[in-house]
Formats: C-alpha cells, sequence, structure tokens
C-alpha cells in the first residue's frame, strides 16, 4: 500500500470524508454507551439535551465554549504556518495572571479604558509566552512542539507559586486563590442572572477578526504560504522568521484571552484549576474545524456541548462522564486520518 498525492481534491472529498468522521465517531459513541449498558440513542439523545435542552443548558454551552474558541483559534493561526504551539494552557494562565494583577486595584484608569488596557496586556503576555519558543525555533531551530509543551508544567509551577505567596488572598481562608477582581475589571453579563458574559461576543469577534486576516491581508497569505512550503517561500522573498514572529505574537495573544475571559468574566480570581485542559482542547477544536477561524467557533460549540451534555447524561443514565473524553479522543483521530485522506488516496503497490 502507498499514499499517491491528490492534485485538486474535489469539494465532495473535503466535506465528506470530515462528515464521516463524525459520523463514525457517533457510531463508536453508541457502541460505548451499548457496553456501558445503556441505550445508545438515549444517551446521544440526552447530551444533546443537556447541552441545549433548556435556555440554562445552551447558556452554559456557550459558556464553556468561549475559551474553547480562544485557544482554537491560537492553534488554527499557528498550525497553519506549521508553528506547532502545544502551550496555549501556558499562554492562558499567563494572561490569567495579568488579569488578575491588574484587575485587583493596580491600575488606577476610568472604568471604560481599564478593561481594553487588561486585555491588551494580558494578550501582549500570552504572546511573549510563545515568542521565546518561537525566537528558539528561528534562530536555533529547537522543536518548538517540545519547548511550548513542557512550558506549560513551568507556567502551572510559577501559577502555583504565586498562589501561595504574591497573589494569595489574604482572606482567602488560606485557600490558594487570588483576590478577587475589582467590579470595573469584570466583563458584564450578558443577561442578568445567568453566567454567560461578553467574553463570548469577545470570542465571536476575534474569529471574524481572524479570518478577515487570513484571508484578506498580506499577512495572511504569509502564513499560508510559509505553512504549504517555507524554503519555496523564503526562494520567493517571503520573510518566513519574521512571518512566524507575528504568527507567535498573534497566537499566543488569542490564548492569553482565554485566560483574560475567564477571569474577568466568569470566576472572578484565579485558582490553579481555571483551566480544565481548555489549552489542549484547543488543539481538538482547531483540527475539527481544519484550522478554518469560523469553523472553530462551531467546533468549539460541539466540543463544549459533549461535555455539558455529559455531565447531564451522566446523571440521567448512569453512563461514566469519561465517554465524553473518548468521544473527542476519536473525533480527532478520525477527523486527522480524515485530512489525510482529502490530500492522499490509498493505492496498491
Amino acid at each position: 500500500m502507498r499514499l499517491e498525492p491528490v492534485g485538486n481534491p474535489t469539494l465532495t472529498r473535503q466535506l465528506g470524508l470530515p462528515a464521516l468522521a463524525l459520523l463514525c465517531t457517533v457510531v463508536i459513541a453508541s457502541l460505548l454507551a451499548m457496553i456501558a449498558g445503556a441505550q445508545p440513542f438515549s444517551v446521544l439523545g440526552l447530551i444533546v439535551k443537556g447541552a441545549f435542552g433548556s435556555k440554562f443548558a445552551a447558556l452554559e454551552t456557550l459558556n464553556r465554549a468561549t475559551p474553547l474558541i480562544f485557544t482554537g483559534l491560537a492553534v488554527a493561526v499557528a498550525f497553519r504556518a506549521q508553528l506547532w504551539n502545544i502551550g496555549a494552557e501556558a499562554q492562558l494562565y499567563m494572561g490569567a495572571v495579568v488579569t488578575v494583577v491588574l484587575g485587583t486595584g493596580a491600575l488606577s484608569l476610568p472604568a471604560f479604558a481599564l478593561l481594553p488596557t487588561i486585555a491588551i496586556a494580558a494578550m501582549l503576555a500570552g504572546a511573549v509566552a510563545l515568542l521565546v519558543p518561537t525566537f528558539l525555533k528561528t534562530r536555533f531551530g529547537v522543536d518548538e512542539v517540545v519547548t511550548t509543551l513542557l512550558l506549560n508544567f513551568v507556567v502551572l509551577l510559577w501559577v502555583s507559586m504565586l498562589l501561595e505567596g504574591a497573589l494569595k488572598d489574604p482572606m482567602g481562608l488560606g485557600w490558594p486563590k487570588s483576590a478577587r477582581l475589582i467590579g470595573e475589571a469584570r466583563l458584564p453579563r450578558i443577561m442578568d442572572g445567568l453566567r454567560l458574559h461578553w467574553g463570548f461576543g469577545l470570542a465571536l469577534i476575534s474569529a471574524l477578526v481572524v479570518w478577515v486576516i487570513q484571508r484578506r491581508t498580506t499577512l495572511g497569505y504569509e502564513m499560508r504560504a510559509v505553512g504549504l512550503n517555507a524554503e519555496a517561500a523564503r526562494f520567493a522573498g517571503i520573510p518566513v522568521n519574521a512571518v512566524l514572529i507575528k504568527t507567535a505574537l498573534l497566537s499566543g495573544g488569542l490564548a492569553a484571552l482565554a485566560g483574560f475571559s475567564e477571569v474577568a468574566g466568569l470566576k472572578g480570581n484565579l485558582t490553579l484549576d481555571i483551566s480544565p485542559g481548555f489549552g489542549y482542547t484547543g488543539i481538538i477544536v482547531a483540527m475539527l474545524a481544519l484550522l478554518n477561524p469560523l469553523g472553530v467557533v462551531v467546533a468549539a460549540l460541539f466540543v463544549a456541548g459533549i461535555f455539558v451534555g455529559a455531565d447531564s447524561m451522566s446523571r440521567a443514565a448512569g453512563v461514566p462522564t469519561y465517554l465524553a473524553d473518548i468521544m473527542l479522543a476519536f473525533a480527532l483521530l478520525l477527523m486527522v486520518l480524515a485530512i489525510m485522506l482529502t490530500k492522499f488516496r490509498v493505492r496498491r503497490s
């Protein structure tokens, strides 16, 4: 068996194979539900109902999707230029730390200027967190997969140290958490009485801006060119290293907005468990979206719906919530296979 490149894949091939991958994921999840002793269609129905079956459930799904949109965009931007950013988790926490430092009274700015200033500062912190591995890649050829992955653990340990020291809330009864943000530093709720905040609106705007950058700007063209063939792009006069640096700044900043939105919009303070793996899940979101910024929104809603719906399904059907993790794992693996088969066809040698 050998793989033969497909010159110009048809639209049916480009859309049909990813759709088939998602269908196979549903079939596998149904089989696992049967093994767990539940009715497969009942389980899938409970997941959908738990995620979108009521106003509260739908808004909770949107709430969970917000950080996934930011981290999915961060990964999609980086991967498009073949900058393998596995460190969105670290960049998220960098944004969260800056949000807490500036949002607990360190800045004396008018209310209308405080939130934008904090958001920009958070983005700069996330950008720097990815800029360091990118510089090591462009200057010394260090594999960014290793450096960005290891930085996740370094940043988490650093945040843990801060929460036990400089950022620890003196009124927190000894718990490792920061002080709460002042009211002017909080993102307002979209609907009173519910947890959905304007971070979701910011995420949608970010997806649109990234789409415009990729499709309508010179930088977007250069990012795609570098991602397709860096050597050919360099031969054509594109400054590859500069493009990677700009990509890192944009990608790291987007991931940091996830930390900003979680602290300023949802939690109100910083704890070590503010992210249950949003940075890593962003990779799944980006791959499910085929690295399309607008597709990231849909993929994030899909992934968030599975997680939110799985909690409700577990209580109603007695099936472990780990079924959601398995569904996402199979979705990612099958989507990667589908992407490969859109570019290559299998031939017998």
